[in-house]
C-alpha cells in the first residue's frame, strides 16, 4: 500500500505501526505479568510466614505503569531511523525512569523489612512506631538522594562536584544541629537498646520519676510529688540512670537498739525472733541478723532480708507487719528499745586551802568556826 510508504518525521507510516505495535504488545505483556505475578505472591504470602513474600508483593504494588512506558519507548524505537542527539536523550530517559522505578521497589521493600521488624521485636509499641518512622524517613531520603544522583550522572551532569559540595554541606548543617542530631540518635539508641520502657522508675542524679513518654528529642518523667520532668535523651543517656523497674528482687537492710541492761541470754534470742518475724510472710526472704556493735546508747542489731517482688507498696506492708510483730515480742519478753541518752557522772574532788584547810569544789564546804 502506497499510504504506508508515506514518509512522516522522516519514517514511513509503516515503521510509526510497526514501532506503536511494539509499545502496544510491551504494554499488554507488562500488565498480564503483573497481573499473574500479583496473584501468585498474594497466594504465596497467605501460606507462609516470612517476610520475603511480602517484601515482592509490596515492590509489585509499587510498580508505576507509566514509569514502564517510558522505557518501553526505548524499545518502541528501535524501527524507526532517529538521529543520534534524539537516540540519545531517548536512552537517557528510559534509564531515568527505569531507576526511578528502581527507587520506587527499593522504597516499598526497605518500608516492609523494617515494619516486619519493628513488630516482631516491638510489636505495637507507639514510642518504637515514632521512632521507626523517623527512620523509614531517613532510609527514603537515602534512597532517593542515590537515585538521585544516579539520574544525573546518566544525564551527562558532573557529579563529583556536586558530591563534594552536598559533603560540606552536610558538615555544616551537621554542626549546626548537632544537639538535635545527638538527640534523635540517642533515641535510636533507647529503642534499640532498651535500658528503659514506659513504666519504669528511674533515678537520675538527684531527681526520680517514673517514664511517661519517650520521644524523638526527649524523655518525660513523673515524679512522686506529681510534676513532669523533662529530659533531653543525649543527657539521660549520659546520665547514671538507676533502673528499680528492672529490680526483681528489693533488698532491706534495717538497725535496731535495745538497751545496756538487758541481758546476754536475752541477747542471744533477739535475732531468732527478728527472723520469726519475717519467715511469717511470704513475699520475704531472711538473709541475715546480727548484734552487730555497742552503739553509744544502745546495743545495735542489724537485719537484712530481700523481697521477693519489687513492688513498693508491698515491701511497705510487709515492713510494718515485721516491725508491729517485733514490738509484740519485744513487750512479752520485756525488752526495752533503746533511745538516745547521756549519763553524766559528777564527782567530788577535794581540795586543800592554804590556811584552812577546808575542802574545796563540789560538795558541802566545812568552815572553822572560833566561837568552839
Amino acid at each position: 500500500m502506497q499510504f504506508l510508504d508515506t514518509v512522516f518525521l522522516g519514517n514511513s507510516v509503516r515503521s510509526w505501526i510497526s514501532s506503536a505495535a511494539v509499545l502496544l504488545a510491551f504494554w499488554l505483556a507488562f500488565l498480564f505479568v503483573k497481573r499473574l505475578v500479583a496473584v501468585r505472591i498474594v497466594e504465596l504470602s497467605a501460606r507462609t510466614r516470612t517476610g520475603l513474600d511480602d517484601a515482592l508483593a509490596a515492590a509489585i504494588r509499587a510498580t508505576r505503569p507509566w514509569l514502564l512506558l517510558i522505557v518501553a519507548l526505548q524499545f518502541a524505537a528501535r524501527p524507526l531511523s532517529l538521529s543520534d542527539n534524539v537516540g540519545q536523550w531517548l536512552t537517557r530517559v528510559a534509564v531515568a525512569a527505569l531507576l526511578v522505578q528502581v527507587g520506587f521497589w527499593a522504597a516499598a521493600w526497605l518500608r516492609v523489612v523494617l515494619d516486619s521488624w519493628k513488630l516482631r521485636r516491638w510489636g505495637d509499641d507507639p514510642e518504637a512506631t515514632m521512632t521507626f518512622n523517623f527512620v523509614s524517613y531517613v532510609v527514603n531520603l537515602a534512597v532517593w538522594a542515590f537515585v538521585f544522583l544516579l539520574i544525573l550522572e546518566n544525564l551527562g551532569v558532573d557529579i563529583s562536584a556536586l558530591v563534594a559540595g552536598l559533603g560540606i554541606g552536610g558538615i555544616a548543617v551537621a554542626l549546626a544541629v548537632q544537639n538535635l542530631l545527638g538527640d534523635l540518635f540517642a533515641s535510636l539508641s533507647i529503642l534499640l537498646d532498651k535500658p528503659f520502657v514506659i513504666g519504669d522508675y528511674l533515678a537520675v542524679d538527684d531527681l526520680g520519676g517514673t517514664v511517661q513518654s519517650i520521644g524523638l528529642n526527649s524523655t518525660r518523667l513523673t515524679s512522686l510529688t506529681g510534676e513532669q520532668l523533662v529530659f533531653s535523651n543525649k543527657d539521660l543517656l549520659e546520665s547514671r540512670i538507676r533502673n528499680f523497674g528492672r529490680m526483681e528482687e528489693r533488698r532491706i537492710l534495717f538497725r535496731i537498739g535495745v538497751v545496756y541492761g538487758t541481758p546476754p541470754d536475752v541477747i542471744e534470742q533477739i535475732p531468732g525472733m527478728i527472723r520469726a518475724s519475717i519467715d511469717s510472710h511470704e513475699l520475704t526472704r531472711f538473709d541475715r541478723s546480727h548484734f552487730k556493735e555497742f552503739g553509744d546508747s544502745a546495743l545495735l542489731f542489724e537485719t537484712v532480708y530481700f523481697m521477693t517482688v519489687p513492688d513498693y507498696g508491698a515491701y511497705m506492708d510487709v515492713q510494718q507487719a515485721v516491725n508491729l510483730d517485733i514490738l509484740q515480742r519485744f513487750a512479752r519478753e520485756g525488752i526495752e528499745f533503746a533511745y538516745p541518752t547521756q549519763h553524766v557522772y559528777v564527782e567530788s574532788v577535794g581540795a586543800v586551802g592554804p590556811s584552812t584547810g577546808s575542802p574545796a569544789g563540789g560538795g558541802r564546804n566545812s568552815v572553822d568556826d572560833p566561837g568552839h
